[in-house]
Order: C-alpha cells, then structure tokens, then sequence
C-alpha cells in the first residue's frame, strides 16, 4: 500500500487551547473561541491545526495528564463544539491533528485509580510498578527516597518513584508525579492506545502528534543509571528495546485511515531517526519533533540555558536536512509550548520585528513540513514574574530548586525566568482592548504587558508587519525549489550569519541571515551577482553590502 504524503505540502498552525481565545467569558480559551478565530487561522496561509490536548485534564501539567482519553476537556467545551471546529477547519481546507499523549495518563484517570486500590486488577498492570528496596530485616521504608526501586529522576518532580500504601509498591513517573507512565509491554494498554486512534480518527482527525512517544518502551529490568549526572534513567527509556515494534502495531491503525504520525522525540538525532521515519516498508512514523536545533542554547540534561550558539543551532539544522535527504521527512518548527519565545531567546526584543521576519524565513524556507505556534505571527515574548509563585508551569518550579542549590536564589531566579514554558504559554494579543481582547472575564493567567503594542488587530492591515510577513513566507512555501528543492549550507563557520542555498531543477532560491544587530560585510556568493538574481522576501528595503540589524534577504535565480 502506497502512503499518501499530503502532509509534505503543508504548514500547520499549533494552538494550546488554554491560551488561545475564550470565547465564554470564563478567561480560560476554548473551542468557541477556537472557533470564531479559524477564519484569521486560515488567512495566514497554513494548511492545517494541530492541537494541544483537549481531553479532561486535572490540569497538573495542563493537558499533558489526562484522565479521559473520549471526551473534551468541559473548561473548553464539548464533544458538539469539537466537532463543529473539525468541520468547519475542514469546509476551509484545513487539516486537523491532536495530539495523542500515551507514555503516560493522569493519576487521577480510572484505570489508575483501579490500579492503585487492588494488585490483582487488570488495570494495575497497566502500569509500572515496584517494591521498593528492603533492608536485611525485610522492612521497606517508602518514606526514604534511597529505597526506591531504581535510582532514576523525573523530569519534572524530584525522583521518578511514587509510593502507594494501598498496594506497597512504587509507580513510575518520568514527568510529574500526577503523570503516572504506562506499561506498553502489556498487550492490553497497546489494545487501548489503538481504541483511542481509531475513535478519534472515526471522528474525522487527520493524524496525530504523538508525545514524547520514543519513551514508550522500558529496558527490561529498569536498571540504575550511573551514566548520566542528571534525568538520571533517560538512557533506559528513550528509544527503549520495543520501540520500533509498538510503534508499528500503532502505524498499522493510521494506515487504516488518510491520516499522519508525528512523533515527539526527545534525543534524538537524524542516525537514530531514520530507522523510524525513513520512507519505506517499515516506516513508523512520517515524521519527528527533534529537539537537537534547540539545543543551541541549552544543556537538556538539566534544562540549563547558556549562552546561544549560532554555529550549534546550523549544524543541527544541516544534518537533518542533508541526512533525511531522499530518505524521510522533516518537521520544521522554532516555537511551541514547551520553549520560550523565539525572539527573546534567539532574536532581539529591541529589534523584535527585524529578528522575528528573520526567524520565520531562516527555518521556513527549509525543507519539510512547517508548524507555526500561537502568537509567534506576530512576535510574542517572553515574560517575566516577581516571584517563582507567580508562575504556573509545574517544570519551572523543579528547574528553580536543582539550580537553587548550584547557583543560589538569585541566578535561579534568572534562569528560572529566563527558560521558562510559561513564556509561551501566556494569552494571545489579539487587541490593544482590555486583557488584550482575549477574554471579557478574568484572564487565567498573566497577558504580557506588551499586548498594546504587539497583538493582531494592529498588525491585520499593515502590509509592513511581521504578521504580514509570516503570511508572505507562508505563501511562498508553496515555490517547488522550497518544497522539493535540495538544501546546501554556505558560510558553515560565520559565527553571526546562517546562509543556505535551496535547488530545484536548475532553480535556486538563497537565504541569508544575520544573527546580530551589528552590521556585518557580506557580499553575495559567486554566481549570486549577475542580472537573472532577484531579491523576493526580506525585512529590509533594497539591498547593502552591509546586513543590517538581524536582516534577512532571500534570492531567486532561475
């Protein structure tokens, strides 16, 4: 059966509902809000919605613990205005993805709460559960973290263990402790996952972003870790033994319907990948979240920010593009959910709409499938609270104590503010109107101070925007040098500029780029100089042998 690859002419558009629109006045987004704003979602050119979860959530980690796998989350709204927003995207020509987050469940779903009362429920081996460490008497001393059964971390709350009196036994959570991981080695989970596909894929749903999904298969016997200083136990369970196997018990259901698997893939890298997305008969997924281009700025093992690397973020971006070429597929994105904001963290707030057109064509221009996230059309950035109370993201407050102990209070303050998820994750800026026309109630959380100057009504018109940008790059996405075109990186040591060179049956397009709002010489590559070169994108006007602030200039030469 020959794969359909719709997905490879498409630019989706990511919304985390929570902070999107509210469209009932309670301050918390939904669908209705989702709803009124599909028109504005289309004009910017995308083909598609990809969306954060939606289902029931306790809300610890803001959908991503879910406690209802078949319904909608009742803060926005129900399973009639879900499938009156899936209609309508699709009567617009947009496609719509949902995240599906199986590595783990809420603690408070009922399969775990059956799981935690009775050791002989079916459920209870739904996930992964553990004596903890006895003494030479027998006793175990749950109150004492050197007795849990491994010496793994959680990612989110101290170590990866939590006991349970009813059952004496410890349950596992990677991420936070209200996220308890499943148990993929149980055929009947994997039964249950392939329930939830097919549900959601019966209700129209064209494909799934698959959460942290390459942490779905444990080593067996879930040993110490003594390799890594920190997210101790992360080599055990990224890309575990039967990865690849689940993964296509999972694929075999998507190929029952037009539909696309993207999977979220912390470490990973583009030798590790292809086993799982290059196209051919075993072919897992279509594509992956890869965090490497991310990296640029941080330590993953502890989620620590240093200083930006221009010359680390090409090099990721080059080897997944000349790595996958003719054999898989990219995912392209700079920002969603779980980062900063990207022109706070590798552009320039004083030069927000120089360095955020800059940042859109730079990884758009590339080759693959793109995604766009909330707010990141018109600039949105980051913020910063007085207090580590003020924020909301459970991730944060485990950042701030790990650093507090290396660094003090104060830098982890800095760091904490700095890195934070919360940052994406404030309210769209719709208007400069009150809560910045997000809600006619209380917002849930903080709107950016800067929404009078930054939101979409101010941006709509102004040809000159960096909405109207993002909707130019959008469109020209559609040229088959973008779409089909080879990629070649020029400049590969220039510690401030990223250029690369896109070609397509004797067509080329260049992408020039400047990381720094000092001015830099650059003349254009041999070749690039004569009549038949055209300047078609860029945020400045004509064209200098100096880049100026964060300029970006795109060719064409036929």
């Amino acid at each position: 059966m020959k794969r359909k690859q719709w997905y490879k002419d498409m630019t989706f558009y990511q919304i985390w509902p929570r902070s999107f629109k509210d469209g009932n006045g309670d301050g918390i987004g939904d669908l209705w809000g989702i709803y009124e704003k599909l028109d504005y979602i289309r004009s910017l050119g995308v083909d598609g919605i990809w969306f954060s979860p939606l289902y029931p959530s306790p809300n610890a980690d803001y959908g991503y613990d879910i406690a209802d796998y078949y319904n909608i989350n009742s803060e926005y709204g129900d399973m009639d205005i879900f499938q009156k927003v899936l209609d309508r995207a699709h009567e617009l020509g947009m496609k719509v993805i949902m995240d599906l987050v199986v590595n783990h469940t809420s603690d408070e779903h009922p399969w775990f709460l059956a799981a935690k009362k009775d050791k002989n429920s079916p459920y209870h081996d739904y996930y992964i559960w553990r004596e903890g460490k006895r003494d030479k008497d027998g006793m175990s001393h749950p109150e004492d973290a050197k007795k849990n059964p491994n010496n793994w971390d959680s990612l989110f709350e101290g170590k990866a263990w939590e006991y349970v009196e009813e059952v004496d036994e410890y349950y596992l959570h990677i991420f936070a402790k209200k996220q308890p991981d499943l148990n993929h080695d149980n055929p009947a989970v994997r039964e249950e996952v392939k329930k939830i596909m097919r549900f959601w894929l019966e209700k129209g749903v064209d494909g799934f972003r698959e959460d942290v999904i390459t942490f779905i298969s444990k080593e067996e016997g879930l040993p110490n870790d003594y390799v890594m200083p920190a997210a101790k136990g992360l080599g055990y369970y990224s890309n575990g033994p039967h990865l690849h196997e689940y993964l296509q018990e999972y694929r075999r259901v998507a190929e029952e319907y037009d539909c696309f698997l993207l999977g979220e893939a912390p470490q990973m890298t583009p030798k590790k990948a292809l086993p799982f997305i290059g196209e051919g008969k075993e072919q897992d997924l279509d594509m992956m979240f890869h965090f490497q281009h991310m990296e640029a700025d941080c330590l993953m093992t502890d989620y620590l920010q240093l200083p930006f690397n221009l010359r680390k973020m090409k090099r990721a971006f080059s080897s997944w593009q000349n790595d996958l070429e003719g054999k898989g597929w990219n995912a392209l994105y700079i920002e969603n959910h779980d980062h900063p904001r990207i022109i706070s963290r590798y552009g320039d707030e004083q030069y927000r709409v120089e360095s955020g057109k800059m940042l859109a064509a730079m990884y758009l221009l590339q080759k693959g499938t793109a995604f766009v996230y909330q707010g990141q059309e018109i600039g949105m950035t980051n913020i910063s609270l007085p207090t580590l109370e003020d924020y909301k993201d459970i991730q944060v407050k485990q950042n701030y104590n790990t650093w507090k102990g290396l660094f003090g209070e104060k830098k982890a303050m800095k760091l904490a503010r700095k890195s934070c998820r919360d940052s994406a994750r404030t309210p769209v800026q719709w208007s400069a109107g009150e809560h910045a026309g997000f809600t006619t109630g209380t917002p849930w959380f903080v709107i950016n101070e800067n929404y009078p100057q930054v939101n979409v009504e101010s941006q709509l018109d102004d040809e000159d925007s960096l909405l109207s940008f993002y909707r130019k790059v959008i469109a020209y996405r559609k040229n088959p040098v973008i779409r089909y075109g080879t990629y070649w990186e020029l400049e590969k040591n220039h510690r401030n500029l990223y250029v690369y060179e896109r070609s397509y049956k004797g067509k080329k397009v260049l992408v020039v780029c400047s990381f720094t709002k000092k001015p830099v010489c650059y003349a254009l590559p041999e070749g690039w100089q004569s009549p038949n070169v055209s300047k078609v994108l860029g945020n400045y006007e004509g064209r200098e042998d100096v880049l100026r602030p964060y300029e970006v200039a795109v060719y064409e030469k036929a």
